[in-house]
């Protein structure tokens, strides 16, 4: 039974639209458990209703007809209860609903299983026979796992369709939401621009081409290079290998002719398409049909397939560079947005981002939140490749994308992003005010950055202070470790900038999700591996390089802090303070006039929390990393968006460790800050002021509105709400009790400004 699960999934996989996979997965099923009829019955959102989509043993001309409301008949039965209902005799059930001209009549025995996907029910899945009998659990069972692993096909070929204005059932749609997560607050309307990175072909977005002779032309001048390469393959192996395996080369030959792949493609460019979609079109449509064949022999020629179709679409990226044309109003969408995706759009064109892998804190999002872009990460059933050139809306305070947008919804988002401008200019009054409560109690508001541009940006929002410099941001950018001298240059931009404001430098933290190309870290879970401090001190040249550069950096200005990232205990701080007073003492021997920096360390586990007053006994300040200290208490991996609606900063148990954090600074005589994320939340930042936080850093573009929430709010009113939240036991209710202390503070219009789950 397993062979045949796989089989059918491998099939519906391989299908190239909605219909198809529908109509494979009857057949399959129907053979499967040898009963004589297997439907298939969608929800259609636009109606309320579930149709009938696809069928084998019920009548044909009821498929796409056929359809029973929302709730109603046992298939209505099935999805409201999201569990299967095995029936002998489905006429005697008193939900039973006959459908008149299916011939279902003939039909006494029933089985239906939930399509369910991302807690949607998405469909129903039904089995009927004749004979008056339960199906046995062996069957009940194969069809739930059948019904699982297919739904995400569903979903997609659903979301391909939705993206084109169609309904599962062929009503014109508009206004589809793609869920996502929110990675920065704001919404925009404009035009999306898919990039992806080169030799994948299942990347590649389809556009159009203004030079079709011209497209076809170059394409044939790649083939031909292709059928070279194969020429020379096969006379260089010639007299190595078998002749029957020489053969090969000449079927990827005989396959690029024009009577076979080539005249496919160039045909597919004659209708307007570009010769890179063009090849990734008619490469897919020849694997999935190879991918269907029940022979394993011919099944295998798929990869035969891809290979070929790869080595023609190296030809078409080496030879031409394809510039990327970014609309005035670009949507940048991608499946992994990178720093050096965004570094390449103009900044007066980006008007939003849309990442289909990662989370609300992954480190794009937390960079889209330093520039103050509306950002929605994790939006897995967004089908990307087909929406370059396309309007659509993403809503960066829900994490949606909106794509057919109607006039009335797109009317909406033009109110809201002007609401949105007019704050902010609001806020600008702010800047040269201090950040003091009603009854006159002093924050201090500082600022994470990674670039030169974050400094720019932090100054003129009235930062007072960098609580993170990123130093991981430079090696990221470069092709190698920077040189001692590349790095004092970079520190010491960055600590003139702010002088005589004090700038903390985290030391280098990689590992995780921040791996360097040319330092490579492979391992299978690598958020409890090596990374951070662990790295540095096993590779103390690195270490000590960069220590060396950020002391020489701060000569003559003296704003240096040090902190020391992913502590785990007390030996790993005892080691690193060594090794930066070694270098200290080499300097003041060089006779240079640097003063010895404060050194602290960032409490981001939950290790550190429990270890915190023994910490702060061998530092001079502590910082809490709010986002990898969630991370980590919960058990979430803050880049999976399968999860991110489980990573909460609001979680009771990450407000008690963050209490518990300051009460163990404070015992010390300790200066404690927060630098993550959570920092610049305005509902968050009146639980940290109340906790006793000196020090909130967040991203720039957070700063007056934090600063405008907490100027409208008393301190015994912040200690009251702490209070309050303490006693309860879930997250939203923790959102919501602050949501109604900011209402009630009047500063309700910053409700929907960058939120922590």
């Amino acid at each position: 039974m397993l062979e045949r699960l796989r089989s059918i999934v491998q099939k519906v996989n391989a299908a190239r639209d909605l219909q198809s996979a529908l109509d494979i997965i009857v057949h399959q099923v129907r053979l499967a458990l040898d009963t004589q009829v297997c439907s298939v019955y969608l929800l259609d959102k636009d109606i309320n209703a579930h149709v009938l989509m696809a069928s084998d043993g019920l009548k044909k001309e009821s498929v796409g007809h056929v359809s029973l409301e929302a709730g109603e008949g046992l298939v209505g039965l099935v999805a409201k209860h999201a569990e299967p209902i095995n029936l002998q005799d489905a006429s005697l059930h008193p939900n039973f609903h006959y459908l008149k001209d299916t011939g279902e009549e003939n039909y006494h025995s029933f089985l239906g299983v939930p399509i369910i996907h991302h807690r949607s029910v998405l469909g129903v899945l039904v089995v009927q026979h004749e004979e008056r009998r339960r199906f046995d659990e062996s069957e009940e069972a194969f069809l739930i796992t059948l019904s699982a692993q297919l739904s995400g096909v569903i979903a997609h070929a659903e979301a391909t369709g939705a993206v084109e204005g169609v309904s599962p059932s062929g009503h014109k749609t508009s206004d589809t939401v793609f869920p996502g997560v929110s990675g920065s607050s704001g919404a925009a309307i404009g035009e999306a621009v898919v990039v992806f990175p080169h030799a994948d072909l299942s990347q590649i977005p389809q556009r159009g081409t203004r030079d079709i002779e011209g497209e076809i032309e170059f394409f044939n001048s790649c083939l031909e290079l292709v059928r070279q390469d194969m020429r020379s393959l096969h006379a260089k192996l010639s007299g190595q290998v078998a002749e029957e395996e020489l053969q090969l080369f000449d079927v990827y030959v005989r396959m690029l002719d024009d009577a076979a792949l080539g005249n496919e493609i160039v045909e597919r460019i004659r209708m307007g398409y570009w010769a890179q979609g063009s090849l990734a079109y008619v490469a897919n449509e020849h694997v999935r049909a190879f991918e269907e064949m029940d022979d394993p022999y011919l099944s295998e020629r798929a990869i035969d397939i891809k290979d070929l179709c790869a080595r023609i679409l190296f030809y078409l990226q080496e030879k031409v560079v394809v510039e990327t044309e970014y609309a005035d109003n670009t949507i940048l969408i991608s499946e992994e947005i990178t720093p050096s995706m965004l570094a390449e759009v103009p900044e007066s064109k980006l008007k939003g981002l849309v990442s289909v892998k990662g989370s609300g804190n992954s480190h794009v999002a937390i960079l889209a939140r330093t520039m103050g872009i509306p950002t929605v990460m994790g939006a897995l059933d967004l089908p990307y490749t087909q929406l370059h050139g396309k309007e659509i809306i993403i809503d960066g305070y829900k994490g949606e994308v909106i794509t057919n947008p109607s006039d009335q919804i797109r009317t909406r988002f033009l109110e809201t992003i002007q609401e949105q401008n007019q704050l902010d200019k609001g806020l600008e009054g702010l800047k040269d005010l201090p950040c003091e409560t009603a009854d006159h109690h002093r924050v201090h508001l500082w600022v994470n950055t990674g670039l030169m541009t974050d400094v720019i940006r932090s100054l003129d929002q009235g930062a007072e202070g960098i609580g993170l410099f990123r130093t991981e941001v430079p090696f990221l950018l470069a092709e190698r470790f920077p040189s001692e001298e590349e790095q004092y240059q970079i520190y010491r931009e960055q600590l003139e900038a702010f002088a005589p404001k004090l700038v903390t430098m985290r030391t280098l933290d990689i590992g995780g999700d921040k791996s360097l190309p040319y330092f490579p870290i492979e391992e299978a879970n690598p958020f409890l591996g090596w990374r951070g401090i662990r790295v540095t001190l096993d590779h103390p040249e690195i270490f000590t390089a960069q220590i060396h550069a950020m002391l020489r950096a701060s000569v003559g200005l003296d704003n240096l802090q040090i902190m020391l990232p992913m502590i785990s205990n007390v030996n790993e701080v005892t080691s690193a303070l060594q090794l930066i007073k070694r270098e200290y003492r080499e300097l003041i021997q060089e006779g240079v006039k640097v003063k010895f920096p404060p050194v602290g360390v960032m409490i981001e586990l939950p290790a550190a929390v429990y270890q915190t007053r023994a910490l702060a006994k061998l530092v001079d300040f502590i910082s809490v990393g709010s986002n990898d200290l969630t991370q980590y208490l919960l058990a979430v991996d803050r880049n999976n968006p399968r999860v991110a609606n489980l990573y909460s900063a609001f979680h009771p148990a990450v407000l008690s460790a963050l209490q518990q954090v300051v009460n163990a600074a404070q015992a010390e005589g300790k200066h404690v800050s927060i630098c993550g994320e959570m920092a610049g939340d305005p509902g968050a930042a009146i639980l940290l002021m109340a906790m006793g936080y000196d020090v909130l850093s967040m991203n720039a573009a957070s700063l007056l509105k934090v600063k405008s929430v907490l100027r409208n709010i008393t301190l015994a009113v912040a200690e009251e709400l702490l209070e309050n939240v303490m006693q309860l036991d879930d997250a939203q209710m923790v959102r919501s009790a602050v949501d109604l202390a900011l209402y009630n503070a009047g500063v309700d219009r910053l409700l929907r400004s960058s939120r922590t789950n």
